[in-house]
């Protein structure tokens, strides 16, 4: 697929990272983000620029997105000089936001009435797994789409799963962000009492992060709470995002979740004490803050 035109509208944390392995697989590829000195590096790199979304989409085979939040999937894809008024058929959208189930399912389908496919693709593996190209990949829309855009996720992630229908990969990221928001309250809690207990923080993580308590979290972000980084793979405010669209989700499916309830709470706090810029291990600091 490397002689295909890409356009990519969001170039933050972590899509910096998935253009730069476009271009160095040889994709044409035109960038869209609201600062263009954001882009700057990546125009370095050979990527072009273009002033709107619109602009963007006009001259390409496939269009990736990647940004904050649902409102501004719904502003790039349907503003008046946004993706789907510039789209033309036989194209292929890609959004990778964590967004809204519903959203993706609206996307896909005004999508198809002008003879494009769409698939929601969100991503999991923070700024780590962007620059190693290792990002898990959860993808929701048409199989066969899927599997011809293979190829293309196969440049920046590792663990690429087919979901099912519109939708089902932003339901699987929703999984995720559950798994991850009750693990790194585990992973605070963790630290906090080896402390209060005397004992040497990396030396315990030499144990527990190989064993049944081991995770993602517990391996990559445990020691930047130890080492008071924490400096964005992940921004909270996108975290609280995230977790707010989950339990809007459980809550229509009358589905209690009582520790998602208390992590998110727990971020909001974060948030309104200006942390929201933060990665979210910040989270340690309220406990080790005592």
């Amino acid at each position: 697929m490397g002689n295909k035109k890409i356009a990519f509208i969001g170039t933050g944390v972590m899509g910096s990272s998935i253009v730069k392995h476009l271009l160095k697989a040889n994709y044409d590829v035109t960038v869209f983000t609201r600062t263009k000195e954001k882009a700057a590096a990546l125009i370095e790199h050979g990527a072009k620029w273009a002033e709107t979304a619109g602009a963007a989409t006009l001259d390409a085979d496939i269009v990736l997105t990647m940004v904050g939040y649902p409102s501004d999937v719904e502003e790039v894809y349907y503003s008046e000089n946004g993706i789907i008024e510039n789209a033309r058929e036989g194209m292929n959208f890609i959004d990778m936001t964590t967004s809204s189930p519903a959203l993706a399912k609206r996307i896909a389908k005004d999508a198809e009435k002008k003879g494009i496919f769409s698939i929601d693709a969100p991503v999991s593996g923070g700024d780590i797994g962007a620059k190693n190209g290792t990002l898990s990949i959860m993808c929701g829309g048409d199989e066969e789409t899927f599997q011809q855009l293979l190829p293309l996720f196969q440049v920046f992630g590792k663990q690429i799963v087919y979901q099912g229908e519109a939708g089902a990969g932003q339901h699987t990221k929703m999984c995720n962000q559950i798994a991850i928001a009750t693990n790194m309250i585990g992973v605070c809690e963790a630290l906090a009492y080896g402390k209060e207990a005397g004992l040497d923080a990396e030396t315990v993580l030499q144990s527990i992060s190989t064993g049944a308590a081991g995770s993602w979290s517990l391996s990559n972000l445990a020691p930047r709470m130890i080492n008071g980084d924490f400096e964005p793979g992940f921004y909270v405010k996108h975290f609280l995002k995230d977790m707010n669209i989950a339990l809007a989700e459980a809550e229509q499916m009358k589905l209690p979740l009582p520790g998602l309830q208390l992590a998110k709470e727990m971020y909001q706090e974060l948030v309104e004490e200006g942390y929201g810029e933060k990665g979210t291990q910040v989270l340690y600091k309220q406990y080790s803050a005592r």
